[in-house]
């Protein structure tokens, strides 16, 4: 969390949510229910045992795609639903949805001063305060269902706080934040299957390492008790011709259209999204055509989105950040590739604390021209040189760099309008990007 990140249209909004940032600013990332985090919520009234129905969501991609599959299904449908993620593209809104709306400015501004009121003082980080404030918020509005999606882990991150969550879901896991969660596979998969409670259903995806992660998944659903949907096993999709897939879920099968998020990882997540809600038991109460509206329509922006930055040039941005990531945009770079010959101008900007190295490895194989560009407001970037050198080993890629997305655009405009840019690397790239 950076204070670019508290950039606010609402002048008033921003400062308070500055306050918010400072009242435990210096503090390293602890993954447990601190007692400060805990003093706030019990202050609010324990809010987290009075939310509508959980569905709950880790995994170290996807969580946000699948999360939104789910929402824009049961919406078509007639139901109402709060939504809990995280971070932000461009404006802090965006972290609570109450009843298919984000909150407003207003209704925030209520919300920060009483949580600063009920915390008096107390050592609260900033995802604490705000994950109290969500389900304060969700607590006193009324829906169908609660999505959250974890933050950085599942055992001890904030929203593992609910206690008895309608079913629990299991996206991806890689390497991400491994100073935090472990340094294997084993101890991340550990972390992740946290969230899942005794009794309560889990649905596990796609694994880059399915053998590995099961192990760990298998082992703490049979400690539980808990019902577990293994992908591949349970449920499967598999593409058909002409797009869209057959989603099957046990004995249930279904062709659907493709969707709208580009990227065959994006099928992936859907189908999730749809073993999800089958292993809740609310699919199978929908009519198959709110799946299939919710498949082709749901939106989740930063994501192989294609924007409108500059009209005379194919632009595309893609935020992940990690090694799975960039296997997921390399595939949508290869399928590009294979419909037409337009060269790739990628223009990047990393955190130093990712694995650049890895993800620059998966992707320049497909780039023409490499422009580096700095995270403005963020600091702990990768530098320039690095990334130079990275791009050297790779034959027939120029190597630019500039100010900003910009003025990487008019680097990129100078070779000629025919080709196909990205914009990848960081989240952070949004700031520029508006």
């Amino acid at each position: 969390m950076y204070e670019s990140d508290l950039t606010h249209t609402n002048q008033t909004l921003e400062e308070k949510l500055h306050k918010l940032f400072t009242l435990n600013r210096h503090k390293a990332i602890d993954l447990s229910f601190r007692p400060p985090f805990l003093n706030l919520l019990t202050a609010f009234g324990e809010p987290q045992a009075h939310l509508p129905p959980i569905i709950h969501i880790a995994g170290t991609n996807g969580k946000g795609s699948t999360l939104a599959f789910m929402r824009a299904i049961l919406e078509r449908a007639g139901k109402s639903v709060h939504v809990y993620t995280s971070p932000h593209l461009k404006r802090f809104n965006e972290r609570i949805v109450l009843a298919g709306e984000e909150i407003g400015d207003r209704a925030l501004e209520g919300l920060i001063d009483e949580a600063l009121a009920l915390n008096a003082g107390g050592e609260v980080t900033f995802f604490e305060v705000t994950t109290a404030m969500a389900m304060a918020a969700f607590s006193r509005t009324a829906a169908d269902y609660c999505l959250l999606e974890t933050g950085m882990g599942g055992r001890l991150d904030c929203t593992n706080i609910v206690e008895a969550p309608l079913v629990c879901l299991i996206n991806s896991i890689s390497y991400d934040h491994t100073e935090y969660l472990g340094e294997s596979i084993v101890e991340i998969a550990a972390e992740k299957a946290g969230i899942m409670k005794a009794g309560v259903p889990c649905v596990l995806g796609a694994q880059d390492d399915m053998e590995c992660v099961l192990e760990v998944v298998e082992a703490r659903a049979d400690a539980l008790g808990a019902p577990l949907y293994v992908f591949g096993r349970d449920w499967d999709f598999k593409p058909v011709e002409g797009g869209g897939f057959v989603f099957c879920f046990r004995d249930y099968s279904c062709t659907l259209p493709a969707p709208a998020l580009v990227g065959a990882h994006q099928v992936c997540n859907s189908a999730l999204a749809l073993a999800g809600l089958f292993a809740a038991n609310i699919a199978q109460k929908l009519p198959e055509s709110a799946l299939a509206y919710g498949v082709e329509n749901a939106q989740w922006p930063a994501r192989m989105e294609q924007i409108a930055v500059n009209s005379q040039l194919e632009v595309w941005f893609d935020g992940g950040h990690n090694v799975h990531a960039a296997k997921a945009i390399a595939s949508q770079l290869q399928t590009r590739r294979s419909v037409d010959d337009k060269p790739l101008s990628v223009i990047f900007a990393m955190k130093d604390d990712k694995d650049y190295e890895g993800y620059l490895n998966i992707i320049l194989p497909y780039v023409d021209n490499l422009i580096y560009i700095p995270l403005i407001g963020v600091g702990g970037c990768v530098d320039v040189e690095t990334v130079r050198e990275l791009s050297s080993v790779y034959e027939g890629i120029t190597f630019e760099s500039a100010e900003n997305i910009q003025a990487a655009l008019k680097v990129v405009e100078r070779e000629g309008t025919d080709c196909r840019v990205l914009i990848c690397g960081s989240l952070y790239l949004a700031d520029q990007i508006r």
